[in-house]
């Protein structure tokens, strides 16, 4: 079998978006941003030209009118909100500038950091995006990898993490986690949910996927340079360098990659441009002149980064709807049960749609996102829970029902006809209680019947005017 060769390439660009979702603790979204305005961060508006340019780096920026028609109305009121809106994405952004040392086992990589965005979303979700730039004027593409593969590491997982230092201000964070909530985003801790973590041995951070951060990926290659599979899919995979220090790639087979590079390619304009989608990240090669290349980076920067975000929103609130289904105990938890259909309807109506943009190559390259993902099979999971809790309300509904209509006939039939006829005269005016001593047994049956009767409907009554407050107080 032939052996497959990787030889060094240049890069003119490395330009990286590492995106972190977390959990928010439930009502917090309120105190999180205030805490956010006091950090420096904006609220980010498409009104706001000035922010058009400010987050991206000198040669980049993002069209808000470009981006604002690149989605259909219904979903750009979801991304692009006018005013704060909890059913929305509510985006929070900081300009950093903050120059950077990423220290490795083989080789040290400056970086700067852009900024950073706070995203808050609904289904107490949010995300942290780092904006980063490799800084030499001439990158490696295999440092490129290796960078990307190690920075999207939060916590140390094996040798390689444990030798991997961020340096900024010559201090060491031994930790990307650590570096990224001590200077990038500092006061949000606070508000992070870590319920979900109980039990677990060895994370500490409400992860949703595992232990690293999603990479989305801009390669600019110097120009007239040749782009091959081996390429496409070390981006895909992330592959950086081996324990040894040589660039890293992550299978022998030539045929395997043939295969995994015409699944997971979007090659519309090849052999210039290629877009590569994996689970974990989501990158854009090519060899155009720098100053074409330039607009394919804005693209990423904008309407394809919000594109990831949704594909990503939608696979976590899926996933998270799942959990909670499992988690729910169907004889006992009737208001969760509730609140569950009323999520996955809410979820189904308001956000996923199988129509979100309105250009071609933008709706395939969305489409091949959430199939890589695997939303639709998620959707269609979530679904078929829904189906089932409607029909297990229905029938417990049905149940309770008959329950309490045999229970209501049964007191008419004693208290009605057979109790208040026994006793009623007695318990007409002034009540002469030594008279109860006098009673026979079914006098007194008849008696507990009629009272227990009228406090079992007070009860009712106090119960529905309960249930019909706490739900309008629930339903906002």
């Amino acid at each position: 079998m032939e052996k497959v060769q990787i030889r060094s390439k240049k890069l003119n660009a490395a330009l990286f978006q590492f995106v972190f979702p977390f959990s928010t603790k439930p009502d917090s979204q309120k105190a999180f941003k205030l805490q956010l305005g006091e950090d420096g961060y904006r609220p980010f508006r498409l009104s706001d030209m000035d922010q058009q340019d400010l987050y991206y780096g000198e040669k980049y920026r993002v069209s808000h009118r470009t981006m604002e028609r690149y989605y259909l109305p219904f979903t750009a009121n979801v991304l692009f909100p006018h005013e704060e809106d909890a059913e929305s994405f509510q985006r929070y952004s900081k300009s950093l500038d903050l120059h950077c040392l990423l220290k490795t086992k083989f080789v040290n990589i400056p970086f700067r950091i852009l900024s950073a965005d706070v995203i808050l979303c609904p289904f107490d979700l949010g995300f942290i995006t780092v904006r980063t730039e490799m800084t030499d004027s001439s990158v490696d593409f295999t440092e490129a990898l290796e960078f990307a593969n190690r920075f999207r590491v939060l916590q140390d997982i094996d040798e390689q993490d444990d030798m991997t230092f961020v340096v900024h201000e010559d201090k060491e964070y031994e930790e990307v986690e650590e570096f990224i909530f001590k200077i990038v985003a500092a006061s949000i801790l606070p508000f992070l949910d870590t319920s979900q973590m109980e039990g677990a041995y060895f994370e500490t951070m409400p992860f949703f996927v595992d232990e690293r951060m999603y990479v989305q990926s801009f390669y600019g290659f110097e120009e007239g340079e040749e782009i091959h599979k081996e390429d496409l899919y070390r981006a895909a995979r992330i592959d950086g360098m081996t324990e040894k220090g040589d660039p890293y790639l992550s299978a022998s087979s030539p045929d395997y990659i043939e295969w995994y590079c015409r699944d997971h390619t979007y090659n519309r304009w090849a052999p210039n441009t290629f877009y590569v989608t994996d689970e974990n990240s989501f990158s854009c090669l090519t060899n155009l002149p720098k100053d074409r290349a330039v607009g394919m980076a804005n693209q990423m920067y904008g309407e394809y980064y919000y594109g990831l975000l949704l594909n990503l929103f939608h696979k976590i609130v899926l996933l998270k709807l799942s959990n909670r289904y499992s988690q729910v105990r169907v004889e006992k938890n009737k208001e969760e049960i509730e609140d569950l259909i009323g999520s996955i309807t809410m979820f189904s109506a308001k956000y996923f749609f199988l129509e979100l943009v309105t250009q071609s190559q933008g709706r395939e390259i969305f489409i091949r996102l959430r199939d890589r993902f695997g939303n639709s099979e998620l959707y269609q999971d979530v679904k078929e829970t829904l189906n089932d809790l409607f029909q297990y309300m229905e029938e417990f509904s049905t149940r309770r029902s008959n329950y309490l209509l045999m229970i209501l006939t049964v007191y008419t039939v004693i208290s009605g006809i057979y109790g208040m006829n026994q006793v009623i005269e007695d318990l007409k005016g002034k009540i002469d209680w030594s008279k109860l001593l006098e009673y026979s047994v079914f006098e007194y049956i008849a008696l507990v019947v009629a009272f227990s009767g009228i406090i079992v409907s007070f009860g009712l009554s106090i119960n529905v005017i309960y249930k019909w407050t706490r739900d309008k107080w629930r339903r906002g």
